[in-house]
C-alpha cells in the first residue's frame, strides 16, 4: 500500500556496540541504538505503538510490541524531531533490526512509518576498536 505523503513520518538509526555490557563468553552482546523521527507529512500526528523485529546471526528473531517509546507518544508537527536511545542485546555479535511505528494524524487517519533495516555488528570483541556499524537503506 503507498503511503501517502501527507501522512508520513521518516526514521533514521545509529547504532552502537557497548562493549561494557557485553559479556561474548556468555553470548550476550549490548547494542544502544538512537532514533530520529521525523515528521516529513503535511498533517501533525502522533506516535501511538512500536514493533520491531530483531534478529540474530543465528536467524533467531525477536518481536518487541508496546506503546510508544521510551514512555512517550510524541506528537508531532511538520517538521519536528522527537529522538531517543534505547537498546537491544543478542546472543550473536552481529544482527539486524527493523519494524513499523503505528501512528494517527489529528485529522484521525492511521498510517505506519518504516523503521529501516540497521545491522548491529560487535566491534572491539577482538582487539580492534574501528566502528563498522552502520544503516541500511
Amino acid at each position: 500500500m503507498p503511503q501517502n505523503p501527507k501522512y508520513q513520518f521518516s526514521c533514521a538509526v545509529v547504532p552502537q556496540y557497548l562493549p561494557q555490557q557485553s559479556s561474548p563468553d556468555d553470548s550476550i552482546y549490548g547494542f544502544a541504538y538512537t532514533v530520529t523521527i521525523t515528521n516529513t507529512g503535511q498533517v501533525t500526528a502522533q506516535l501511538i505503538s512500536r514493533h520491531w523485529e530483531i534478529v540474530d546471526a543465528n536467524g533467531h528473531i525477536e518481536e518487541v510490541k508496546g506503546l510508544g517509546v521510551v514512555g512517550h507518544q510524541p506528537l508531532l508537527k511538520p517538521g519536528e524531531s522527537f529522538q531517543y536511545s534505547s537498546g537491544s542485546r543478542l546472543r550473536t555479535p552481529s544482527g539486524a533490526m527493523h519494524g513499523t511505528y503505528f501512528c494517527v494524524a489529528e485529522d484521525g487517519e492511521r498510517f505506519e512509518a518504516l523503521i529501516p533495516m540497521f545491522v548491529l555488528e560487535a566491534t572491539g570483541s577482538d582487539g580492534n576498536n574501528t566502528p563498522t556499524s552502520r544503516t541500511l537503506h
